[in-house]
Formats: structure tokens, sequence, C-alpha cells
């Protein structure tokens, strides 16, 4: 975690994975607004403050996160007098955080997800059928879906920041937990897992399950 005072009311923080997994957030729970991402900004304003002085008591805070390719987050938080302070306690202002994200103009080329079982996947799927939102086809190339250690893994291929992707991101992190992009973790589903789907899992899936 790295702090970097930009003037007197605006600061920098850069966030990595080990700051994410420290607070058990993946990236796609970090992208949907979950509990635990709060939770995070609330320790971030905390450290702010004890470390470098910036105060958030009395003020309106907005945060602005910018997912980056390389799976670090950039988080600008800007502060501005709340002339009705007063009237406000501090928990109150801060639970008002303000939260603006954005992704980064590439993503990872791929991303595996883990399922608990293959029924949910089908109810992932069926979530992604039922949202006018998503186009998969739009949103990544293709998917496959393999069984391994008694767990499913959802492979995206081919990822682009079109619309609707963080919408997607949202919905997946309700069935599966992101594990991460790594060509080597993938190599090994390849070859010691067992193939459901190797080409169009989720289109696949909706055609026969759905």
């Amino acid at each position: 975690m790295k702090f970097e005072k930009i003037n007197k009311d605006k600061i920098k923080v850069t966030l990595n994975s080990e700051d994410l997994s420290k607070n058990c957030i993946d990236f796609h729970s970090f992208m949907s607004n979950s509990d635990e991402t709060h939770s995070l900004f609330l320790d971030v304003l905390d450290k702010a403050e004890k470390d470098y002085g910036f105060s958030t008591k009395n003020y309106n805070l907005k945060v602005e996160t910018v997912a980056l390719s390389d799976g670090n987050f950039i988080l600008t938080i800007t502060r501005a007098l709340d002339t009705d302070a007063e009237n406000k306690s501090d928990t109150y202002v801060r639970k008002k955080l303000r939260v603006t994200r954005k992704l980064p103009k590439e993503v990872s080329a791929s991303a595996v997800y883990r399922l608990s079982s293959f029924e949910d996947f089908c109810s992932l799927t069926n979530a992604i059928y039922n949202n006018k939102l998503i186009d998969v086809e739009t949103i990544c190339k293709d998917s496959c879906l393999y069984s391994y250690n008694n767990k499913y893994y959802l492979i995206l291929k081919q990822i682009n920041s079109s619309a609707g992707l963080k919408i997607l991101f949202s919905l997946i992190t309700e069935f599966a937990t992101y594990i991460n992009s790594s060509y080597t973790f993938m190599a090994k589903l390849h070859e010691n897992g067992q193939i459901i789907f190797e080409h169009n899992a989720i289109q696949n899936c909706i055609k026969y399950f759905a």
C-alpha cells in the first residue's frame, strides 16, 4: 500500500494484489463494491489520517478507483469541506463515501474462476442469460469449463473492456471465486483436469441447461 499526497485535499493510494488478499478481496469483488471492499476503504482512510495527516472528519469524500492492467489499483481520495458537518457524526460521513470505479483500457487477456459445483455454473450462466446488459460474445471471445479436484473452473479468454464487463465481473462474484490469470495454472487445468466445455462454455450451458 503506497500513499502519495497530491495536495491538501487529495491523496492517491496504490494497492497491489497482496493488499487485497490480506483483506480477503479479489479483483472482481473489489470492482463489485463488496462489504469487504468498503471496510478496506475505511482502513485506508484511517491510515491516511494517522500517517499522513489527511483528516476526513467534517469532510465529504469522493473515492475514484482505477483498475490497472498489471493487477494494481489506484484510489484517488478527494475531500471537500461539509458545510453541514456539525449536524453529522464522523461515522455518518464516512459511510457516505462516494465511490466511482473505472476499468483499464486493456484488462488481462484471460481470467480463471473456481466454482463449487456444476449447479453453480448453471446458475451463473442462467443469471448471465437473464441480464440483458451482458453480451458474452462481445466481452470475451471464448470460454471453457474444466472439472479438477472436485471443483469446476471457468476460463474466460481474450477479454476486452467492452460495455457490460464490470456488470459481468459483479455477477460472477455471486457464484464463483476469481483465481488468477496465470497461463501456468491454465496449462495445469488443461493437462490434469477434465474438459466439460472446450469452447463457448457459457453459451453452451445456456443452450442446453437454461
